[in-house]
């Protein structure tokens, strides 16, 4: 049997074949789980993928939603650019295409947040046409059964595991195809601890057969982390309202709400507090993909009299349950948490 259908073979028997995004596997809800998938397990994605379509249960309603109740539906999943380009795609779904999805590669590649992976993902698994995918449980599947080494992420080795990938494709059977190495990825060929044994693909494994199943495929070259500490204010008005930001849609937390943020402890004067009124609350460690920071707050009441620091980031004034209800980092909802209680 070919690896297709060895593959297939598997994955009747032990795929996952109830997924919320299967019934009915729409184009909508195939790209929705698709980007929220990315760098993300199944089982953290279930629960926010069924809030999402229960309040936006279709391109159009997705389209003419604010983004901020977008970003609030998306908060906790990280990698929040992918909640704004997903927003902005169902505009131009709405606009260009009167809310049908695509079924053209090149206009599901145009659309923002949607690379070459996810765009085959979407054509093969909501329209049964023939593409290939290259996440990264299908680059672990394919590296070890080749025993391909080298780091995959290199373009010229990337271009390779390209041209295999779609080599492996079978002729029938798209969607199925798709989930099935996603599946054998995410269940039996794991980074860690794999079940060889079971994997319907052991007997030409190249890497199981060598005993090298472990090394592969080879990790990114590694650079230390840096680490930056920043201060973040807990600020209450006589209302006991406290005081929020929206951040800029680039960079990290983009588009969504988190307490002002300073460089340095003296930096808060700034906002109008007495430095010596203030009291510091423990830390948060939070890592980002190229960083580390060093979360530290501290809690203050406003003068009634102090203007605010900058008049083009004007604060939000929220009660504690309000606040909790919009788009927060993960971090800073922690501590609205831990301030609420």
């Amino acid at each position: 049997m070919s690896f297709a259908a060895r593959l297939l073979a598997w994955f009747d028997v032990h795929g996952r074949h109830d997924l919320p995004w299967q019934h009915p596997r729409s184009p909508y809800q195939v790209w929705v789980s698709e980007i929220m998938l990315q760098q993300t397990q199944v089982q953290t994605v279930i629960p926010y993928f069924e809030r999402f379509m229960q309040r936006f249960p279709d391109i159009k309603t997705l389209a003419l939603a604010d983004q901020d109740e977008v970003l609030a539906h998306w908060a906790g999943l990280g990698y929040y650019a992918r909640g704004r380009n997903l927003h902005k795609a169902a505009q131009i779904i709405d606009t260009q295409y009167g809310g049908e999805f695509p079924d053209e590669f090149e206009a599901i590649v145009a659309l923002p947040g949607i690379g070459r992976s996810t765009a085959g993902a979407i054509l093969s698994q909501a329209f049964e046409q023939r593409y290939a995918i290259l996440d990264g449980n299908v680059k672990r599947v394919l590296t070890r059964h080749a025993a391909i080494e080298g780091w995959p992420g290199n373009k010229k080795l990337e271009t390779e595991l390209w041209q295999l990938a779609e080599d492996l494709t079978p002729q029938t059977r798209f969607a199925d195809y798709t989930q099935a190495i996603m599946d054998l990825g995410a269940t039996l060929c794991k980074r860690t601890r794999p079940g060889c044994e079971e994997c319907p693909l052991k007997q030409d494994c190249q890497a199981f057969q060598l005993g090298r199943v472990a090394e592969f495929p080879y990790s990114k070259p590694k650079k230390q982390k840096p680490t930056r500490q920043a201060w973040f204010l807990l600020l209450f008005n006589s209302d006991n309202q406290i005081a929020l930001i929206q951040r800029p849609n680039s960079g990290i937390w983009g588009g969504l709400y988190s307490l002002p943020e300073f460089d340095c402890f003296d930096d808060l004067s700034l906002a109008g507090v007495d430095l010596n009124s203030l009291v510091k609350w423990s830390g948060i460690r939070h890592t980002f993909s190229h960083y580390h920071l060093e979360i530290k707050p501290v809690y203050a009441l406003k003068a009634p009299t102090v203007a605010e620091p900058d008049p083009c980031e004007p604060y939000y004034w929220l009660t504690l349950d309000e606040a909790l209800k919009v788009g927060l980092p993960a971090p800073i909802k922690t501590l609205l948490q831990r301030a609420l209680k």
